[in-house]
């Protein structure tokens, strides 16, 4: 293994480098031909050139914010001496659309045909509420087949990988007719569809603004219904929550014999839908694990699959890389009018785009939601765009796809699952703990010390890059292994801890009334 260099630049024409290690005061650059004014912590930028009080300040050859003042070489630069600040991105709709080149050889994994044809990376059976005022009883009646609690409740259903309870703190004091409640059901209805699914049962209150007879309303519910598959009842009618509970169980115990009745099969790898996820980003994400994503994502399209990209707030100042890459200016436009969305969603909520990012962000060394967007965009490869949904929309389409989602990782995750996505990819550097359920998820990490530190909960880590034991290109490939072998049912970290009842986040919208 190469030893890490000092610094990393990334483009010949930024600003910065990254620090690969704490820098003291005196330490020589000389490949920049600096010498580090003060402390810089790992991860962190420093800058390699004079920048005048006002001017942008560029990494990746893209602004990632101004000058607050003036900078001198060997300067660290953070949030003291740089801020956000306003300037035009070009879109170019269509410009740098290319052709996808086909994968030479066709990849497949063994994955779970349903009767219909869809293809399931796991075989759950799921508790959904209408409400929060159901959300013990769904609890319960799930807790009766955990197999660290129970043992012996699916003993004899090896196939099935658990029954699972996905509550909400939604679903009453909502407006009937409302954008909130839209979302919401939008949402529930995306995951009662779900492949990952063999059986699902929905538990109401029954005095709650989200009915369940509305639920049935969404595409796709009514076929759902009529089969064998879904199951639905309110506390209020079956009689209080002893009676729900054991109501429930007795549904969830005549289903199991026909949910265990699957086998694993090869399958090609465009079955995949993975919905692409960062957070606890660090100055190393763009560097490291987000690009390693891309480049598996980049195998996953030539294959015929499916990628979401989402957290709309979190490619805010790159979203010009992603129209230049659309297919159609309609495809541009959409993305751009989802951003006008954002921008005005925050301003009338009193925030700005850029209260993203976080202080952990900051501490792991980004700076302004630019730079952030900027190596989070590299998540989605180099492939064209070729849909823009909104929030838990079916996807439908194969390629590289965008999803209007919030930064915050729970609920952009539940939007893709709800959209279809039968895997998640999740990179992170300052340690996010997340799962999901009923779709794995992969953790990779960007740097070193936290593969060191927080290694139970990663699958792969992606730090070795900065060492030079890896490339890219090797990761990715890696990374791409990896979710074949996870859909074939391999279990990630995230499943082995027990994650992914309680990182079920519909996206509340409007007012609580």
């Amino acid at each position: 293994m190469s030893a890490a260099p000092a610094a990393i630049r990334i483009h010949p024409a930024d600003d910065i480098v990254i620090a690969c290690r704490q820098l003291l005061p005196g330490t020589v650059l000389p490949e920049e031909g600096i010498t580090v004014a003060g402390m810089v912590p790992p991860g962190h930028k420093v800058a390699v050139r004079a920048i005048a009080a006002g001017a942008p300040v560029r990494r990746y050859n893209q602004i990632i914010g101004f000058a607050r003042q003036a900078i001198v070489p060997g300067q660290h630069v953070h949030t003291h001496n740089l801020a956000m600040g306003d300037f035009a991105r070009d879109y170019a709709a269509g410009s740098d659309v290319h052709a996808t080149p086909a994968a030479s050889d066709a990849a497949t994994f063994d994955g779970i045909v349903r009767a219909d044809g869809r293809i399931a990376t796991r075989n759950y059976i799921g508790i959904l509420t209408s409400v929060n005022c159901s959300a013990t009883v769904a609890r319960a009646i799930a807790d009766h087949f955990r197999r660290d609690i129970h043992p012996e409740a699916l003993e004899a259903f090896p196939n099935i990988d658990g029954v699972v309870a996905l509550t909400h703190g939604a679903g009453c004091a909502t407006d009937s007719d409302g954008e909130n409640l839209r979302v919401l059901r939008r949402t529930l209805a995306g995951y009662a569809r779900h492949a990952n699914f063999a059986a699902v049962l929905v538990v109401g209150l029954g005095c709650e603004t989200n009915q369940i007879d509305a639920l049935l309303d969404e595409p796709g519910m009514a076929a759902l219904a009529a089969g064998t598959r879904f199951h639905s009842f309110n506390i209020q009618d079956t009689g209080g929550t002893a009676k729900t509970v054991a109501r429930g169980i007795g549904i969830v115990q005549a289903l199991l014999d026909d949910a265990n009745r699957v086998t694993r099969q090869p399958v090609s790898a465009s079955h995949l839908v993975v919905g692409l996820q960062c957070g606890g980003s660090d100055g190393y994400s763009g560097i490291t694990a987000n690009p390693a994503l891309g480049a598996a994502v980049d195998l996953l399209v030539a294959q015929g699959g499916t990628a979401i990209l989402s957290e709309t707030p979190e490619i805010y100042g790159a979203e010009h890389l992603l129209t230049r890459r659309a297919v159609s200016p309609d495809v541009a436009a959409r993305l751009i009018a989802r951003i006008r969305w954002w921008e005005q969603y925050t301003a009338r909520n009193a925030g700005s785009m850029d209260n993203n990012p976080s202080a952990g962000n900051k501490a792991g060394g980004l700076t302004t939601i630019l730079e952030k967007s900027l190596g989070a965009v590299a998540k989605s490869g180099t492939t064209n765009l070729v849909d823009v949904y909104e929030f838990a929309e079916p996807v439908r389409a194969h390629g590289l796809v965008f999803m209007d989602t919030p930064g915050y990782d729970p609920v952009s995750a539940t939007g893709q699952v709800a959209g279809g996505a039968n895997l998640i990819c999740f990179t992170t550097g300052r340690g996010s703990a997340y799962g999901c359920a009923p779709s794995p998820s992969l953790k990779l990490s960007t740097n070193n010390a936290l593969w060191q530190r927080q290694g139970e909960d990663i699958d792969i880590n992606c730090g070795d890059i900065i060492d030079g034991a890896s490339t890219i290109a090797e990761k990715g490939a890696e990374i791409f292994r990896l979710m074949l072998d996870t859909a074939s049912g391999r279990k990630t970290r995230s499943e082995i801890h027990g994650y992914g009842q309680n990182e079920f986040v519909p996206w509340t919208l409007g007012a609580v009334m």
